[in-house]
């Protein structure tokens, strides 16, 4: 079984280059590569277009990247929570794609299965259809979209092994799945790994097939975007 496992993020993100095309893993902060996403920070990589649902907040998640300027393109199903990416969007420093999030997903998921195209009825009439190809099935109009074409897919999981099987937590398993294995290379970083062998088949969510690297992060934040409480009785 072949081993996938690197040592640090450094050695993870060999080969991430100025210009490449990212997707990034996670739903709002939940379940984000926080670590990948601060090397990629501290390697000042720039003009990347990135993949994700969103662009985190201003100061966390990709939002940091947004900081440093080194986002050229956001691809994205929302982007609401960041002040600085609605700076750079109105100013036209920053090219964005508002896809709908279904669409979002099996863009992903397409990639992922070796799919060039599909059929979608998300879109028709609006904006989102302009310059794509268009056909009707049983009376009701769809949209032609393309799976993406990614040179990385950068995910983050609970748990993982040496071999690159990968088991997700609660709501951290939404836009990771349908990545890994959507991009060139697949880089997988984990809250633990664990030596190939030792996690159950049956709770695997993502196996290895789809993971070419993986390593163990340290020091998750966990981020809540909105904390919402009940008042003190």
């Amino acid at each position: 079984m072949i081993n996938k496992k690197v040592n640090t993020v450094q050695e993870a993100l060999q080969g991430v280059e100025d210009g490449m095309t990212l997707m990034l893993g996670g739903f709002g902060l939940c379940g984000i590569p926080e670590n990948s996403i601060s090397e990629l920070v501290q390697k000042g990589t720039k003009n990347l277009t990135c993949i994700s649902n969103n662009a985190g907040v201003d100061d966390f998640g990709l939002g940091l990247l947004l900081q440093k300027k080194q986002i050229k393109k956001m691809i994205s199903s929302y982007v609401g929570e960041n002040a600085e990416f609605e700076r750079q969007m109105l100013s036209g420093e920053l090219e964005v794609e508002l896809i709908p999030q279904g669409t979002l997903a099996e863009r992903c998921r397409a990639a992922q299965a070796g799919i060039p195209a599909f059929y979608t009825p998300a879109g028709y009439g609006t904006e989102v259809a302009e310059g794509k190809e268009t056909r009707e099935f049983n009376g009701k109009m769809y949209v032609m979209e393309e799976a993406f074409q990614a040179d990385f897919s950068i995910v983050k999981a609970w748990k993982g092994d040496t071999a690159g099987n990968l088991i997700f937590k609660g709501t951290a398993r939404n836009f990771n799945p349908a990545m890994a294995g959507s991009g060139k290379i697949t880089i997988a970083e984990v809250e633990e790994l664990v030596e190939a062998g030792e996690l159950d088949p049956n709770q695997v969510h993502i196996p290895g097939i789809f993971v070419q690297r993986i390593f163990q992060g340290e020091k998750y934040e966990k981020r809540i975007e909105k904390v919402t409480v009940r008042p003190k009785v």
